[in-house]
């Protein structure tokens, strides 16, 4: 298969997708690169709120800080660590630069900043990420376990969770019922 690079792409998983914990996902792809790709999983919320995971983590909220947002599943990779997806991009101890637009931030002061109303304009916080070695997502790309579209940094921070997946979809042309478990090989 050719190289591909789906930084700041969607994964759509198609609805034969074998792996229950991406059946029915929209995944972000932070990075992609020959030695594997990293992603965060936007449209699964947990139990977890915002303002519970800052008392967990002891870092107090200030007073007008009354955010119920869940934090998201992000994927089966490192589920104890949070991952904050944020535009913009900033400077925290710990980022990944996706874009000129968004950043993956992994370290503690940008939950202090978002606690205190400091913080980057649009945030998604999640625990775990999805991961991929070296060809794995290529290879899963082959068996048409995903459709791959690019990213809307509207559907990520603008969208309510339960809209991200059909969004994304519409990006393509289809809607979701559209989609079948045959596929087919030309």
């Amino acid at each position: 298969m050719k190289s591909i690079n789906l930084t700041h792409h969607f994964l759509i998983a198609m609805p034969a997708m074998a792996d229950s914990v991406f059946s029915k996902t929209l995944t972000y792809i932070c990075e992609h690169n020959e030695q594997g790709a990293l992603g965060i999983v936007i449209n699964r919320p947990t139990d977890l709120t915002m303002i519970n995971l800052f008392k967990q983590l002891g870092i107090p909220p200030a007073e007008s800080f009354v955010e119920s947002t869940p934090v998201l599943f992000g994927g089966p990779v490192q589920l104890d660590c949070g991952f904050v997806l944020h535009q913009p991009v900033g400077k925290w101890q710990s980022t990944l630069t996706v874009n000129g637009e968004v950043g993956l931030t992994t370290s503690l002061d940008i939950l202090k900043a978002i606690a205190n109303a400091e913080g980057p304009d649009q945030v998604l916080i999640a625990m775990g990420y999805a991961g991929w070695a070296a060809g794995q997502i290529e290879h899963e790309l082959a068996q048409n376990a995903w459709l791959t579209v690019p990213a809307s940094t509207a559907i990520i921070f603008d969208m309510p969770t339960e809209e991200r997946l059909p969004a994304a979809m519409q990006l393509l042309g289809i809607h979701d019922a559209n989609l079948s478990n045959e596929v087919g090989h030309a």
